[in-house]
């Protein structure tokens, strides 16, 4: 094993989903070099993830909004933090430059074949390549390989604090205590599913004693509302009124998610909440959220997966995706969700 370091920066600016989804390594790091300071360099969108992580001493906050003119001072506060290991996990040139600028002895990055915009030449060691659609949190954790560090059970270390789990009680007023977190949007407008079959599924939850409750950001709100509009019954919209904090201690407090790919999708599995999880432009093999890739429905069309962020065909593999196909795999969750209650133990498949 690589000798523990003093001061470890790990740089990965965004997005949310990536930033979660290598909270494992960050864990598994953390038990094997107890005594070394961390630090996470982050844009403001995906702080929120790791601001409260008890496994970091330090975030660090590229302001992403205020353009060129805020890059050279958070490269100089990447500098003061004087990490003697640095591990880009970001494969793109402006982490590439924060990782040089760190100015640490040991710089870890991808290969030149996982890695984007010549951001392989700004590390001085890099980790072995992957396919193209290889597991993105396998991918994080094998820098952990690289290190030589023992392998550990995949953990996040996520946990909304009690603070959070009391306002999200609050904003879930009249859910209940077993309720559906419905994720609606997604930072990709391909990604998204429909509203009318949205509605539909809000339908079949209730049936099986589940408040439908949606989540979504504030350009969410009108998709919502055609939801809550065709759904034909009693709901809790959440969209427009969550921090990405109340999202995580909702998605904790959910008895199921569903919803496309997206950050709160990874965040849902990131707290052990089963995620029923829709696909179409993107590929599960590559993103499925972690310990619940049997719940992934994947739509069908000749381009999935196309990675496009604007679909040219109406999203013709989203929306090959049923109301029905959906409830199904609910119930397979629910099922044992159930069995796990009965026998006092948590539910989560590896």
């Amino acid at each position: 094993m690589t000798s523990a370091p003093s001061r470890v920066l790990i740089v990965l600016l965004g997005a949310i989903g990536d930033v979660v989804r290598a909270l494992p390594l960050l864990q598994r790091l953390r038990a094997a070099w107890p005594q070394a300071q961390f630090a996470w360099a982050v844009e403001p969108a995906a702080a929120p993830i790791v601001e409260a992580h008890p496994a970091l001493n330090q975030v660090i906050v590229f302001a992403r909004a205020q353009g060129a003119s805020a890059f050279l001072p958070f490269l100089r506060e990447l500098r003061r933090w004087a990490p003697d290991l640095t591990l880009d996990l970001q494969r793109h040139l402006k982490s590439g430059v924060s990782s040089w600028f760190s100015g640490a002895p040991r710089r870890v990055g991808f290969p030149w074949r996982n890695s984007r915009e010549g951001n392989w030449l700004f590390n001085n060691e890099r980790v072995s390549a992957v396919d193209r659609f290889s597991s993105k949190v396998g991918h994080f954790l094998s820098f952990a390989d690289y290190l030589g560090v023992p392998a550990t059970p995949v953990d996040f270390g996520l946990h909304p604090s009690e603070a959070e789990l009391a306002r999200a009680g609050a904003l879930l007023d009249g859910a209940g205590e077993r309720f559906a977190a419905l994720f609606l949007g997604s930072t990709w407008p391909s990604r998204q599913w429909f509203a009318q079959p949205t509605a539909l599924v809000c339908e079949g939850l209730r049936a099986r004693g589940l408040t439908p409750v949606l989540i979504g950001a504030g350009g969410d709100v009108t998709f919502a509302r055609e939801v809550a509009a065709a759904a034909k019954g009693p709901l809790v919209d959440c969209c427009g009124k969550t921090t990405l904090r109340d999202v995580i201690a909702i998605l904790a407090r959910a008895t199921i998610a569903i919803g496309p790919d997206s950050g709160p999708m990874h965040i849902a599995a990131a707290v052990g909440t089963p995620v029923v999880s829709l696909w179409g432009a993107t590929s599960p093999a590559r993103s499925a959220p972690f310990g619940f890739e049997q719940l992934v429905l994947v739509g069908d069309a000749p381009c999935v997966p196309c990675y496009l962020k604007r679909c040219p065909i109406g999203r013709l593999c989203m929306e090959s995706i049923t109301p029905a196909a959906v409830l199904a795999r609910v119930d397979a969750a629910l099922s044992k969700v159930d069995a796990a209650l009965s026998t006092e133990h948590g539910f989560r498949e590896g």
